[in-house]
């Protein structure tokens, strides 16, 4: 690659590397990048490639409105529950959030974006902590790994109060945290009714999740996703593959529909997300809350050759000092997860990732459940690397 620092900027990304040494890494701008059609060699990996959606896949949206009524909430309900159970994802309509509000929401993420990188580090910082806060890079662990094709904005809305004394709210555009905080506040109703409704689909008591969260200690993360045209999509991901370190995730996305991925049954399927609805993502305090019976997704983001694509991801998550394990609803139950601290999960699930199976997860099972699933996981991953191995092209 020609020498193009002039015009391509950087990230600073520290880790600690394997000798508990703290190393700072320089990453280009992924805006950048795309503006020159280049794509570095540490971001070029061979992601899995995408199957077909099958014709006869049923991934309808979940009808909140129906959800709060009594006429269809029964039918409803399964339709959740079997949505959930066969993705550990959902979209939902009729959510009753004001379509002004996502309207704003869209204008200051695209505002702040379109600023010059020197103006976006001038008004937000980058912390290393748990959550990476600020505008920067998260999960790098190593130099010599594959780059994720994106930029991202991270930020705690709540509980209130956390992120006094940090710069990680931007001040250009200058109504971004209200408009972001107005948009939060809303949308933490639709996720405790959510939570109350899962709870329900898979008959427990509706409380039965909503009881590990409340107003003043939950904790409500904020990453807004930015994924420019990138020269070669069959080369690069926009996210690793991961699950969610939370109870539900809440996605707004706009510009474009195709770019989020999930691995159902051993196969990467588009998710059918049209841009008018929300999307939902099971976490996994959700699968140890409600013993593996609602599983956290495996899922990734891919890039796209033509296409801005932006998400805003809310994260809902009990709070840091709250004990979680599986709800007993009455009825003994094999307990497959124990109990875990979600403070000390997170911490857990920050310094494992990226991994190339779902072994966040293991923290919380039993240590006999979590040897067999390592075994299970490995063999699903060597199976699916075999079936993509042969479907590769082979060289001339």
């Amino acid at each position: 690659m020609e020498n193009t620092d002039e015009v391509i900027n950087y990230h600073e990304s520290k880790f600690i590397d394997q000798n508990g040494l703290l190393q700072t890494l320089k990453i280009p701008v992924v805006q950048d990048l795309a503006r020159l059609k280049t794509l570095p060699r540490n971001f070029i990996r061979n992601p899995a490639a995408t199957d077909p959606i099958p014709a006869d896949t049923l991934f309808e949206a979940i009808d909140m409105a129906k959800l709060r009524g009594e006429s269809g909430r029964v039918s409803e309900l399964r339709k959740l529950a079997r949505i959930s159970k066969e993705w550990g994802m959902f979209t939902i309509e009729n959510h009753g959030l004001d379509p002004w509000v996502l309207e704003h929401v869209k204008n200051v993420v695209k505002g702040f974006f379109e600023l010059p990188f020197e103006e976006k580090k001038s008004s937000v910082g980058t912390y290393m902590s748990t959550d990476n806060m600020g505008y920067g890079r998260n999960f790098v662990k190593s130099e010599d790994q594959p780059l994720d094709w994106i930029d991202r904005l991270a930020m705690k809305a709540a509980p209130e109060g956390a992120t006094d004394g940090l710069c990680v709210w931007p001040k250009n555009p200058a109504n971004f945290r209200q408009v972001i905080e107005k948009y939060v506040k809303a949308a933490r109703e639709v996720l405790d009714e959510l939570l109350q409704a899962l709870a329900e689909a898979i008959s427990l008591d509706k409380g039965a999740f909503s009881q590990y969260f409340d107003q003043k200690s939950s904790e409500i993360n904020v990453r807004v996703n930015y994924y420019p045209p990138c020269p070669r999509p069959d080369l690069a991901l926009g996210i690793t593959p991961h699950t969610d370190g939370s109870a539900l995730t809440l996605l707004l996305q706009f510009e474009s529909s195709n770019g989020l991925q999930v691995c159902k049954d051993n196969q990467w399927l588009t998710v059918p997300w049209p841009c008018n609805t929300l999307l939902v993502n099971l976490g996994d305090f959700i699968e140890i809350m409600s013993n593996g019976r609602l599983k956290s997704s495996w899922h990734r983001a891919m890039t796209q050759s033509d296409t801005d694509r932006f998400s805003v991801a809310l994260f809902y998550i009990p709070p840091a000092q709250m004990e979680i394990g599986p709800v007993k609803d009455g009825e003994p139950i094999d307990e497959e997860y124990k109990k875990v601290v979600v403070g000390e999960y997170l911490k857990h699930f920050y310094k494992v990732n990226p991994t190339a199976t779902k072994e966040a997860i293991m923290f919380a099972k039993r240590a006999d459940v979590a040897h067999r699933s390592r075994i299970k996981m490995k063999a699903e991953h060597l199976k699916m690397m075999m079936v993509e191995h042969q479907r590769r092209p082979k060289p001339r």
